[in-house]
């Protein structure tokens, strides 16, 4: 079973949107992703307001940073 994952982006942008379109087919396979909308948390807002999207796994904390595409995604669950 593939980790936990967390998508950190904020609503109106185009690239979490995207983002997130490529974690679709993963998730229809059974990832699990927490959509977290930075701008609610001024914390998370000052660590990734440069930097959205970023997937992060819950279990280790790894990140992974924009642009990113599926087969990246599935070598940084492995």
């Amino acid at each position: 079973m593939p980790p936990e994952c967390q998508l950190f982006g904020t609503l109106g942008c185009h690239l979490c949107e995207v983002a997130e379109a490529v974690l679709m087919p993963l998730v229809e396979h059974g990832l699990r992703v927490e959509l977290v909308d930075i701008a609610e948390n001024d914390s998370l807002h000052e660590a990734y307001s440069l930097h959205i999207p970023v997937l992060r796994r819950i279990d280790t904390g790894a990140e992974l940073n924009w642009p990113f595409d599926a087969e990246q995604v599935v070598s940084f669950l492995r």
